[in-house]
């Protein structure tokens, strides 16, 4: 089974396309870059994957799963980074992931990921007072607190230092190691290509 099926996804915003036909399938367990320029449809692909939009046309299975009709079940399995977040600015690091972790049966260890990415000591700090990279890093753990089988990064690196960067590589290559389906979206060749 493929662990993301996307047949022939097709988005319209009134008189705009913004994804048209689009064929998609990550096998379980695969890492798959998806490259393109900015708005090209990435992200609105990203979100008619995670169920966030339907689409115009076409569908979208996440493990067999129809993000639409087996909504809970499909947040139960996907981890989903977007590019931006709207998260409570006046929660701290720490009330976040407690309260993502909270979503779920089994949440990962919320310590050793907060760790993973270098906010252990940021624990206490409240979202708005992050920087953008730490902002960036939280977005990270809360798409992981699931232990998710399959995760699909947009734009994962934006605003990230270079040592935030090898810290969330690291972290995606944990994740591999793992036999976690990683689908990662961006406009970086490099980071595609890695």
């Amino acid at each position: 089974m493929a662990a993301i099926d996307v047949r022939d996804i097709t988005q319209r915003y009134r008189e705009r396309t913004a994804v048209a036909g689009v064929r998609l399938t990550v096998a379980e367990g695969e890492t798959h870059g998806l490259l393109g320029r900015n708005g090209a449809g990435k992200t609105t692909l990203v979100e008619t994957i995670a169920g966030l939009r339907k689409p115009s046309s076409g569908a979208v299975r996440v493990l067999g799963l129809d993000p639409f009709t087996d909504r809970n079940r499909v947040r139960a399995v996907l981890g989903v980074q977007l590019q931006s977040n709207d998260l409570h600015t006046a929660l701290t690091v720490a009330e976040l992931v407690d309260l993502f972790a909270s979503f779920y049966r089994r949440p990962a260890d919320r310590d050793a990921l907060v760790r993973a990415v270098g906010l252990h000591e940021h624990r206490r700090v409240r979202y708005e007072r992050l920087s953008g990279g730490q902002q960036q890093r939280l977005s990270v753990v809360l798409a992981l607190i699931g232990s998710p089988r399959v995760v699909i990064l947009d734009e994962l690196t934006t605003g990230l230092d270079p040592d935030a960067r090898r810290t969330v590589w690291r972290l995606i290559e944990d994740l591999r190691a793992d036999g976690v389906t990683i689908l990662l979206i961006s406009h970086h060749m490099d980071e595609v290509h890695r």
